[in-house]
């Protein structure tokens, strides 16, 4: 008894101002910022838990994945049938998207028609509902004259919890917004509709999406507002949605894109999370509803229940004589008296306080101006309470997405629906405030749906279209990329069929088949120091390579790069071998070397004829070099002159030597089983130990050498009898620098060249030159990529159809950007990051499809490398008449280091090919330069 005195004592004093009495009394709804950060952060933790597959199940948060994967970009476009299923009463709506050109209003158009959902039909059987929302579609196809022998797209809104596996399927979990229809939950919904359309009969309609209504929000707005990526629905329930990377949704098997993922976030809080902010009124409301303990969340913001806790605490205050002078009502105690449209009444600015004295007086209750006052302010602060969970909530998946966008700030449009949104006056300004305090680096636009959520439906069924038709047409564009098994085969006997050529005397061969003049790989004894020269590409390189006489010892390497720019690589043979001979020089000075007259062997990585280790004939420039007066002469005596023009240093060039020759004898150094070698980068070739009796056409070198070699053996036979030799020739092998990127040179490879590399050999230096390099290697596969990321942007398949100047630039989609791109591990939102370095700005679809190009065009060169890697490997084992053949390939080259799954695809390609080679592919670590220092080193060895 005395606690009740006291408690009317300290309300008495407070009665002359009465919004300081709610204060007190409500104080638990009245959120601080520190507390909307806290519950932000849980929701965070929530979304993470329910995008997880291992704590999916145990989420109160689910999380489901709607397999809606890109919002409009304003080309959507058809005639769609639409059903809105999720309140007291459901639409049938005829949407037309950009259908005619008298459309206005963003370009749809809308014609609906709401119907009756009786109460025997919502407490009924799953097939009743469906068989009055079927018979109700045919009923509007009859009145609004639509053909009903045609097929229509239909679009389903379905505003419930479901597990979505597909876009046209949705299970459901279970009913809210005081529905209880029976014998539906865990079943198909989307099958449901479908057999109660078959049961109704007389209509033809294809079911080609169903989504929830927060999902349908965000389309609609997205179709006006392209920067919409989030949906949120405060009206009788409450939910929002947000595009999510799919690489993050474990529920899903993708992660390539987008999708849509609704968060189903009214049973935040069912497991707990929210207990120390429930209020007892809350408790109340959760205790006397169809499903206590669930939707917690939703049952303190969403417009089924604001009304209800604002009359049970005007109810409590009265039971307290802190309202009314202590007088209640039946009316008063009487459950949905007061509803969310009272609440929006009394908070109008100007006539709330005469709204909420009628709604008083409604309850049989006779307020005085400080009651009506209070309970002006309980609405206030129960209304408030709502917009700051919802604005805690929302903040929460802006900075999600800020975060796995790796962004510093986030420009973002929210698609906004939902009565209680659009009915009270001042919630919109409230949850607007709250966001921009708790995310004050974020840009957030707020857009209302005006068009409801079929619109949206509909146009998840127009994108999904336009997603598959692009996905037809992208698919169709890259088919020619995509070789088959058939392909390969083919092409690996006119490799075979080019290599056997290439060996002969006499007839044409696309394929040269060049003779290095090496017979043997190292043995390593190898020993002394050794100069090598290297050029190949836009960089030469000096090295000094010191062999040890041991193995086992570490090789000693010195060097130094220097650019060739271009007007060198271009200009004449004489300024070129002039520029080269400066960087030796260069390079001596910086050893101290320079008086030294060392041995030396010059790489160079462009097809040469040889008669003997130490000359070499330019046969044609590659790789983009066009210097004069250099094809058809001595590449090795062209530099001797330009050493002599110089006069400051002399050097010994004992052998020229192929990039791809000295790559096999710097594997070889370490592996004795290296006798093949591949160049994957900037040029693609290949270079292999023959039996020499199989090549024709350098049978009268090879017999001089030989002699040369028995007369050499004569004179010191005495010498050396009974002691080991190390330098003794083997004549029975040749190396061949095959140079097989011009396959194709005499048309044998038309049948899988595509018209984007048509383009690409039109556009080259050398056109109708280099066929096979031209699919294969690094200068070509990212200009490729550019013409077909340009076709496809001209039909209106990438970038929205707009032609960029950058995308017209020739050489600007350099092949290291393939690599970039392709990397497992790099997130669609730094491939867009990548396209927007390159003046692409482009959607997540369209980084997808980029991937996509990227990915058939480097496969395709992998593959074919593969399959002439296979040819090669297995005219080996032939040759040597084995049934099963052991061979290690040295590989060096950009494209095979650095790209993430180049060596993959080739290993694999060789290993189908040639199943009866066991290939090790082993990289080269120092490169040609130690190469072309061991083959000096073998040719001085053979002469001491």
């Amino acid at each position: 008894m005395l606690a009740v005195h006291l408690v009317s004592f300290f309300f008495s004093k407070l009665q002359e101002d009465p919004t300081k009495k709610v204060d007190r009394f409500l104080h638990a709804m009245r959120l601080h910022d520190e507390q909307l950060s806290d519950i932000s952060a849980r929701f965070q933790a929530e979304m993470k838990k329910g995008l997880s597959r291992e704590s999916n199940a145990a989420a109160a948060v689910k999380m489901l994945p709607t397999h809606v994967r890109s919002t409009p970009d304003g080309s959507e476009k058809g005639q769609f049938l639409a059903l809105d299923l999720g309140g007291s009463k459901f639409k049938v709506l005829q949407v037309k998207v950009r259908e005619d050109k008298g459309i206005k209003k963003g370009g749809v158009e809308i014609e609906e028609k709401t119907y009756p959902l009786p109460k025997e039909v919502l407490n009924g059987r799953g097939t009743e509902l469906f068989d009055h929302v079927s018979e109700s579609l045919k009923d509007f196809l009859h009145e609004k004259n639509i053909d009903t022998e045609k097929k229509h797209p239909l679009a389903f809104t379905f505003s419930f919890p479901c597990e979505q596996p597909s876009l046209d399927q949705g299970f459901l979990l279970g009913w809210t917004k005081n529905y209880r229809v029976r014998g539906l939950q865990g079943k198909d919904v989307v099958d449901a509709l479908r057999q109660a359309i078959d049961r109704t009969g007389g209509m033809d309609m294809e079911v080609l999406a169903m989504v929830n209504d927060t999902v349908a929000t965000m389309m609609t707005c997205g179709f006006d507002d392209q920067n919409c990526e989030v949906g949120v629905i405060i009206g009788s329930g409450t939910n929002a949605c947000y595009m999510e990377q799919l690489s993050n949704v474990d529920l899903v098997e993708e992660d390539e894109g987008q999708m849509c993922v609704n968060t189903e976030w009214g049973a935040f809080g069912d497991d707990g999370a929210l207990d120390d902010y429930i209020t007892e009124f809350d408790r109340e409301v959760d205790a006397c509803s169809t499903n206590p303990g669930k939707q917690i969340f939703e049952k303190m913001v969403s417009g089924m229940y604001l009304g209800e806790l604002v009359r049970l605490v005007v109810l409590k205050m009265a039971k307290l004589g802190l309202l009314f002078d202590g007088r209640v009502t039946n009316a008063l105690r009487t459950k949905g008296k007061i509803t969310t449209a009272h609440v929006a009444a009394m908070e109008e600015y100007k006539p709330g306080l005469n709204n909420t004295r009628e709604i008083l007086e409604s309850l049989q209750l006779s307020p005085s101006l400080d009651d009506c006052i209070a309970v002006q302010h309980i609405s206030t602060i129960v209304s408030f309470r709502s917009s700051n969970l919802v604005a805690a909530g929302l903040a929460a998946i802006l900075t999600r997405m800020k975060k796995t966008r790796n962004l510093r700030e986030l420009k973002i449009t929210v698609g906004m629906d939902g009565t209680v949104y659009k009915i009270h006056p001042q919630y919109p300004k409230r949850l607007h405030k709250v966001v921009r305090q708790l995310l004050p680096e974020c840009h957030v636009r707020f857009v209302l749906s005006e068009s409801g959520s079929s619109k949206g439906a509909a146009l998840v069924t127009a994108v999904a279209q336009r997603l598959a038709s692009r996905k037809r047409q992208v698919d169709e564009t890259l088919s020619p990329f995509r070789l088959s098994q058939e392909q390969l085969q083919l092409v690996k006997a006119r490799m075979r069929a080019a290599l056997e050529a290439g060996l002969k005397t006499k007839g044409p061969s696309a394929v040269k088949m060049l003779p290095s003049y090496v017979y043997r790989t190292p043995d390593g004894t190898e020993h002394g120091k050794y100069l090598a020269l290297d050029l190949g590409g836009t960089n030469f390189r000096a090295m000094l390579v010191n062999f040890k006489k041991c193995v086992q010892q570490n090789t000693r390497m010195y060097h130094k790069i220097y650019s060739i720019p271009l007007e060198i690589m271009q200009g004449t043979g004489e300024e070129l071998f002039d520029h080269l001979a400066q960087c030796v020089g260069d390079f001596l000075d910086y050893m101290g070397m320079k008086n030294a007259r060392l041995p030396a062997g010059f790489t160079f990585s462009f097809p040469c004829e040889q008669t003997a280790l130490d000359t070499g004939t330019l046969v044609s420039w590659t790789k983009g070099y066009k210097a004069t007066n250099c094809e058809g002469q001595d590449v090795v005596n062209m530099l001797r002159e330009a050493i002599r023009r110089r006069n400051d240093f002399d050097l010994d060039i004992v052998a020229i030597v192929n990039d791809t020759v000295g790559t096999m004898m710097s594997c070889a150094y370490e592996d004795p089983q290296c006798e093949v070698a591949l160049i994957a980068g900037t040029g693609s070739n290949v270079c292999y130990m023959e039996d020499v009796e199989n090549i024709e056409k350098t049978k009268e070198h090879v017999r001089k050498a030989s002699e040369d070699q028995d007369m050499l053996e004569g004179d010191e036979k005495d010498e050396q009898d009974g002691e080991e030799h190390h330098g003794e020739a083997d004549f029975s092998k040749m190396c061949i620098n095959t140079e097989w990127g011009g396959l194709g040179d005499d048309g044998s490879l038309d049948d899988i060249i595509t018209p984007d590399d048509i383009e690409v050999d039109q556009n080259s230096i050398n056109p109708g030159k280099q066929r096979f390099e031209k699919l294969t290697s690094g200068m070509y596969l990212g200009e490729i990529v550019r013409h077909v990321l340009l076709n496809l942007t001209r039909r209106g398949l990438l970038f929205r159809g707009y032609v960029t100047e950058a995308l017209k630039t020739p050489g600007i989609f350099e092949t290291k950007y393939l690599s970039k791109i392709e990397s497992d591990r790099l997130a669609l939102l730094q491939v867009r990051l990548i396209l927007k370095q390159l003046g692409l700005d482009g959607t997540c679809v369209d980084s997808i499809i980029v991937k996509e190009v990227c990915g058939a065009i480097s496969r395709r060169a992998a593959q074919l490398c593969g399959t002439g890697m296979a040819s090669v490997v297995d005219k080996i084992r032939e040759n040597r008449g084995l049934d099963h053949l052991k061979i290690t390939v040295g590989v060096d080259g950009a494209l095979y280091k650095l790209h993430p799954h180049f060596s993959r695809i080739l290993q694999e390609t060789t290993q189908v090919l040639a199943p009866q080679c066991d290939v090790t592919f082993m990289p080269s670590e120092e490169g040609s330069g130690k190469g072309a220092a061991l083959i000096a080193a073998l040719s001085k060895n053979m002469l001491d």
